[in-house]
């Protein structure tokens, strides 16, 4: 295997975000199996009732690095940030079909290439939707 060193950085604001431990584990094993990744571990959960601060973590350690999952609940649209780090090549157009359930109204990310340096990967930075939910200007989807 070659090693690649890919990061992906999304900031997504969705109308139906996860509430629960369980949607937030069973949406990170999902998106394992979709991007054909493998998971070292069951993927921990938590969730956060704080004021200002609602919402549910995950993280799952993956045999290439890692996923990290973070919303936040309370408004409406809600706020998910998520972070996919991978040794091998990542796809990331799998990733915001994945986010797709969750009615994103705007996604923005970065894709870094983390093999000799921070270099930031040229690509579409913000992704559209149209009022259905659906992605609208992404290639390969």
């Amino acid at each position: 295997m070659i090693l690649t060193h890919e990061h992906l950085i999304v900031r997504a604001m969705v109308t139906q975000p996860p509430k629960s431990i369980e949607e937030v584990k069973t949406w990170v094993k999902d998106l394992v199996s979709q991007i054909k990744m493998k998971l070292m571990g069951e993927p921990q959960a938590f969730y956060c009732d704080k004021k200002g601060n609602k919402g549910a973590t995950c993280v799952a350690v993956i045999e290439t690095s890692h996923i990290a999952l973070h919303v936040w609940d309370e408004d409406n649209p809600s706020l998910i940030q998520l972070d996919v780090y991978t040794c091998s090549t990542l796809h990331e157009e799998i990733v915001f079909k994945h986010l797709e359930q969750f009615k994103p109204t705007k996604i923005q990310y970065k894709l870094l290439d983390r093999n000799n340096s921070l270099i930031t990967v040229p690509s579409i930075k913000d992704v559209a939707y149209s009022t259905s939910g659906a992605l609208t200007n992404l290639h390969g989807v």
